[in-house]
């Protein structure tokens, strides 16, 4: 599923036609585990994935690891260990520390800026002892269970902030790229897709450091301030655009179809599924959590059949791979013999 498509509708739709939607753990197993584990990787492997997702930022020393933000407060505890690393804004960042003072902290469950847990029915924060790993590190666990199972699970990494790390004098692209080389993740037939949800970023490797890796552009509602105008690269003329360096987008659900009373207005292009389809675009969409779901699903199986068999997308990133599992197996199972 990685390689990078024939772009045209074509040809493009016939393949999708005939290849399941892909499951994509997304920061792991995160619905049971404390995300971007290792403990979370090897369950999400376990569970039957065919990606797992990490969102990569860089240590002070310039390593990737596995964090969502590029804070550390929030799932980790670094106010105990390090107080006297906050900056003026609040925050503790990643940068800020090297690899061996990152290894000190201790991972838990998410929580919001006031230290309360944001699903409580998760895995606890005070239990367990997990750490921060490095992007080699993850990479090295799912080769290593490929090797072991005969499986060929893929990655799926976001390149999270690069202008951010631009601006401290760091090139975030032009790093991992180096580590995915170092581990066979070097051209166009990599069991891989590299996100981003900034264009410029994904360009820069793609015509400037002449990477052919399979690439996904991912895509917001404006009202985040990431900085594009996602707007406009939801309209078929940016997904044209898009589908010159890209492989495919990553969309947010309610960006397809919203809750109306909720997510009144991010539904830009009510066509953008098809859209993407005739520029040669896949759609994988983010994301699906049974504790977490939109008004109109009554359950998670409503859920995904909405995206997956009436929507039709190609991928989804889920917390919970292995309801999504089942849920292929059962309703696609046939289509697929």
């Amino acid at each position: 599923m990685g390689g990078r498509l024939q772009l045209g509708p074509v040809p493009l739709l016939e393949k999708m036609q005939k290849t399941l939607p892909i499951v994509i753990a997304h920061r792991g197993a995160s619905g049971y585990l404390p995300e971007h584990t290792l403990e979370g990787t090897i369950m999400a492997y376990a569970m039957g994935a065919d990606f797992i997702e990490p969102d990569l930022v860089l240590t002070r020393d310039n390593i990737p690891i596995i964090l969502h933000d590029i804070y550390l407060e929030y799932t980790t505890n670094v106010q105990e260990v390090f107080p006297q690393k906050v900056q003026s804004d609040g925050h503790w960042y990643a940068i800020d520390l090297t690899l061996s003072e990152i290894k000190t902290l201790s991972v838990h469950e998410r929580t919001d800026e006031k230290g309360q847990v944001i699903y409580p029915q998760r895995f606890p924060v005070q239990k367990g002892s997990f750490t921060i790993p490095t992007l080699s590190e993850q990479i090295e666990r799912v080769q290593g269970l490929n090797t072991s199972t005969g499986r060929e699970i893929g990655l799926y990494p976001e390149l999270k902030e690069p202008l951010f790390h631009e601006k401290r004098g760091y090139d975030l692209g032009k790093t991992v790229l180096a580590v995915l080389k170092q581990y066979g993740y070097h051209n166009k037939k990599a069991n891989l897709f590299l996100q981003c949800f900034e264009p410029s970023v994904l360009q820069k490797l793609r015509f400037e450091e002449k990477s052919s890796l399979p690439m996904i552009q991912l895509l917001g509602p404006n009202e985040w301030n990431i900085g594009p105008d996602y707007e406009a690269m939801l309209m078929p003329s940016g997904l044209k655009t898009i589908a010159q360096y890209a492989d495919g987008i990553g969309l947010w659900l309610y960006q397809i179809q919203d809750e109306r009373d909720h997510y009144p207005s991010y539904v830009v292009n009510p066509h953008i599924v098809h859209d993407a389809h005739q520029a040669g675009l896949q759609v994988h969409v983010y994301t699906f959590r049974k504790d977490e779901l939109p008004k109109y699903a009554h359950s998670f199986k409503a859920l995904l059949r909405i995206f997956l068999s009436e929507w039709k997308v190609e991928g989804v990133f889920t917390d919970f791979p292995d309801l999504v599992v089942d849920f292929r197996k059962t309703h696609f199972a046939r289509e697929h013999a």
